[in-house]
């Protein structure tokens, strides 16, 4: 019998490539996670693991055994949403990783909305980017996430997320007040190619946004000045040391002073946002209301 506690240090394993990083995520000692692997090996018969200077990867019956494991954990977060309904348990604390805006724009929302249909859930906020947000959910360090599409973010489909898609916005750009592309309606990026850009560090999802805009307008962007808080980088592009693309909701209300924002030419880069729950958490009693709270709040949503 494969007990479902090693399938769970299984697909840690699998997600972070090392027995230290599985180990960090799980609060277990590296030592603890090899045992428990040796012992889903001997349960199964076969060897599971190859192990490089590079990490630890999967056998072929890893493989196999990964996408049974998939299933399996899922099966039981149904359970437990099933009985927890069955118990009649809509009281609780549901822990929400979410980006600063999307706490803003959704999230806060979200929990005034459900203080008055759901009383009894108590949600716990974690400020987290986009590209944070889902690793801590699939570690069960938190419940649901509220996050962006990014470059090597798990594809829609992936067995062990359910996904919830709530709003697109553009990025619009940002200009000192006295450069000459104020003076139209839009702004081509391509027109842009020379100046010295302001955005997010790498990893952050808005990054990666930014660098596939401007490739698409056929250049690479300067970088010079990074910073994740959007507050700083409108406050850099006003004082002239930059152009910037800048999510439309993030400026909403915010002081522009010498910067002006400009709708891109042509397709707009996009945001794409959306909330994940563990495959089958997503019908826990406590989890569904705050997911369905998010996305009536996001119908209402106009980042226009």
């Amino acid at each position: 019998m494969i007990d479902p506690r090693r399938l769970r240090i299984l697909r840690a394993v699998a997600d972070h490539r090392t027995v230290t990083a599985a180990a960090a995520a799980l609060y277990l000692t590296p030592s603890a996670v090899s045992q428990q692997l040796a012992a889903l090996e001997q349960e199964t018969g076969h060897s599971l693991l190859t192990r490089s200077s590079r990490g630890v990867g999967l056998t072929a019956a890893g493989e196999i055994l990964l996408a049974h494991t998939h299933a399996v954990l899922a099966q039981l977060e149904r359970a437990e949403a099933e009985l927890a309904a069955h118990a009649g348990g809509e009281a609780g604390e549901v822990r929400v990783a979410a980006f600063a805006t999307g706490i803003a724009e959704v999230l806060a929302p979200a929990i005034g909305h459900l203080a008055d249909r759901h009383p009894d859930i108590r949600v716990r906020v974690r400020d987290a980017e986009g590209d944070e947000s889902l690793p801590l959910v699939l570690d069960g360090e938190a419940d649901l996430a509220l996050t962006v599409e990014y470059r090597g973010a798990p594809h829609k489909n992936d067995p062990r997320l359910a996904r919830v898609p709530l709003y697109a916005e553009p990025f619009d750009a940002v200009l000192h007040a006295a450069h000459p592309l104020t003076q139209g309606a839009h702004v081509s990026l391509a027109e842009l190619a020379d100046s010295d850009w302001i955005g997010p560090y790498p990893g952050n999802p808005c990054h990666d946004v930014m660098l596939l805009a401007c490739e698409l307008a056929g250049f690479q962007p300067r970088l010079t000045h990074s910073s994740d808080d959007f507050r700083a980088v409108v406050a850099l592009a006003g004082a002239g040391a930059g152009v910037a693309l800048v999510p439309r909701s993030a400026l909403r209300g915010m002081e522009l002073k010498d910067a002006v924002v400009r709708p891109v030419a042509g397709p707009a880069p996009t945001r794409r946002v959306f909330a994940a729950a563990r495959r089958g958490a997503d019908r826990h009693p406590l989890i569904r209301p705050v997911l369905d709270a998010m996305a009536h709040v996001a119908e209402g949503l106009s980042t226009g």
